[in-house]
């Protein structure tokens, strides 16, 4: 499950509005999405906030529901909803003096949010109604909402349009949009894709760091070992060999060791005996131990520092 569509499950998710296999598949996601748990405690601090709001509704609401409830059993035509509901605002308003302004711009923008979607717009009108009703593949960010002398609402919002493009790999465009990939925080999957692109393009020096960067830096496994597969016509070369020093010594993944230990003792490097040493002395995983041991062997090194 990507963080697109747990994200667009996370306000169902609070209210219990999911399936079991989907609440399931959205709390594996968050508890191992670090991006994803923070929009869910927003979306819990966005909740307790509003369930601290208290506001009694005006006594006359009821009895105006019935009215228009018989009216529309009748067939008469009733108030128009967006109207009732803001008389039922205006009513409730009334009593509660120091809020009524922040409450009633609050209500404009609801009105004007709404009436984008329902209404053509006005002629003459700077923003059409098309591009405040997102479409697939539009996300829209709203950064201030505020209203105006003369009762309209001024909104500012940023909108990405998600594109979709294809080509050889060896197109720059292509190429470079698949090492931004590589880097992408929010999604492990995303980063495994589009390392396991660039594996095979090594020769290339900007590709070559990304994936030196990928192999010591990712906090995702699967991303490390497929650096590690795009490394390996490399292992030769000295920066690559400390890149793979490093993940041998210090990654907390046995495959990632294991694979960092067969390249480096592909060929013989009296550099590393006493790395090797130092981890015959304290690696855990027999495999790795066993390797180390070969090669210090092979080089005529002793098993132990002294």
């Amino acid at each position: 499950m990507t963080c697109d569509a747990v994200r667009k499950l996370i306000p169902l998710y609070y209210y219990g509005e999911l399936t079991p296999e989907e609440e399931d598949q959205a709390e594996a996601h968050i508890h191992e999405c670090g991006a994803c748990a923070r929009q869910m405690e927003a979306a819990r601090a966005l909740a307790a906030a509003l369930d601290r709001r208290r506001m009694e509704a005006p006594a006359s609401l009821l009895a105006d529901c019935r009215t228009d409830l018989a009216a529309a059993v009748r067939g008469a035509p009733a108030e128009p909803a967006w109207r009732l509901w803001l008389g039922a605002a205006g009513a409730t308003l009334a009593g509660f003096t120091r809020w009524r302004q922040p409450l009633g711009a609050v209500a404009l923008i609801a009105i004007g949010f709404f009436a984008a979607r329902l209404v053509p717009a006005p002629a003459g009108s700077q923003v059409s109604t098309a591009s405040l009703a997102p479409s697939e593949g539009v996300f829209v960010n709203v950064r201030s909402a505020q209203p105006d002398s003369s009762g309209r609402v001024r909104i500012a919002y940023d909108e990405t349009r998600r594109r979709e493009i294809s080509g050889a790999i060896d197109n720059p465009e292509i190429q470079k949009l698949v090492l931004a990939g590589a880097h992408e925080e929010d999604d492990p999957g995303v980063r495994v894709e589009s390392v396991g692109l660039l594996k095979d393009r090594a020769g290339s020096g900007e590709v070559r760091e990304a994936l030196m960067n990928a192999l010591l830096h990712d906090t995702n496994p699967g991303v490390r070992l497929k650096a590690l597969e795009g490394l390996k016509p490399l292992a030769a070369e000295p920066p690559v060999r400390g890149a793979l020093s490093q993940a041998l010594q210090f990654d907390d993944n046995d495959a990632v060791r294991m694979q960092a230990v067969d390249l480096l003792t592909l060929r013989r490097d009296e550099a590393m005996v006493g790395v090797l040493q130092n981890l015959v002395q304290k690696e855990d995983n027999s495999y790795v131990r066993s390797k180390c041991t070969k090669a210090l062997k092979e080089m005529n090194a002793s098993i132990g520092t002294f």
